[in-house]
């Protein structure tokens, strides 16, 4: 039953990751370096705040199935979803830091430099998620 959770949990993950990938940032770089900022910040806040939550939930029902069935493949697929916080703490987080600390008044070609990593990095929590998701479905299936 946990599994069946951790596999919804992972696809809204994934799903919110690579519609970020796939839309936003695209949308984001097509606007000049002050208003790219000052749409990042607020996006990222609150897309933060979703996607920590889902990938900790996801990690939870994961790793519960994985106890109930005996299954490794659930605890494999809830590694790769939980995997996001260390690459983002340690990875993406200093880009995170260096952006939110920037003034949008003295947004220019180094903020569009960092924004534009920053969309390479978000790519591999939507790969990470992606993993997860097809964990999970071959778990289930």
């Amino acid at each position: 039953m946990f599994g069946e959770f951790a596999l919804v949990v992972a696809a809204l993950f994934t799903g919110a990751a690579i519609y970020i990938n796939w839309a936003e940032q695209p949308a984001r770089l097509g606007l000049d370096d002050h208003a790219m900022l000052a749409e990042w910040k607020p996006s990222y806040a609150r897309g933060f705040q979703m996607q920590a939550s889902l990938a900790i939930i996801g990690f939870i029902l994961g790793t519960l199935e994985a106890m109930v069935t005996g299954r490794w493949i659930w605890f494999a697929g809830a590694l790769a979803l939980i995997a996001n916080w260390p690459f983002t703490l340690f990875v993406i987080m200093p880009v995170n830091k260096e952006l939110g600390a920037t003034p949008l008044e003295r947004a220019g070609p180094k903020t569009r430099a960092l924004v534009e990593r920053w969309g390479t990095l978000h790519g591999v929590r939507s790969a990470l998620g992606a993993l997860s998701v097809g964990l999970f479905l071959w778990a289930s299936i």
